[in-house]
């Protein structure tokens, strides 16, 4: 059986794809641009909302 993270994407509070790219910025600076395994799922899963946030300004820009 395997137990890992989540791939579905939790609502938080509907941030802008701004406000998460500015947190990816925040992570790798703080890493000094080598993530640790820690650090990659928490990138990971940044992405994934910053991907969802993009698509839905998108749409509702449409």
């Amino acid at each position: 059986m395997l137990h890992g993270m989540s791939t579905t994407l939790e609502p938080s509070a509907d941030r802008s794809a701004d406000e998460v790219n500015e947190e990816i910025r925040a992570l790798w600076f703080r890493s000094g641009g080598t993530l640790s395994l820690e650090q990659r799922r928490e990138y990971q899963r940044l992405v994934l909302e910053w991907a969802a946030a993009s698509s839905a300004s998108s749409t509702t820009a449409a």
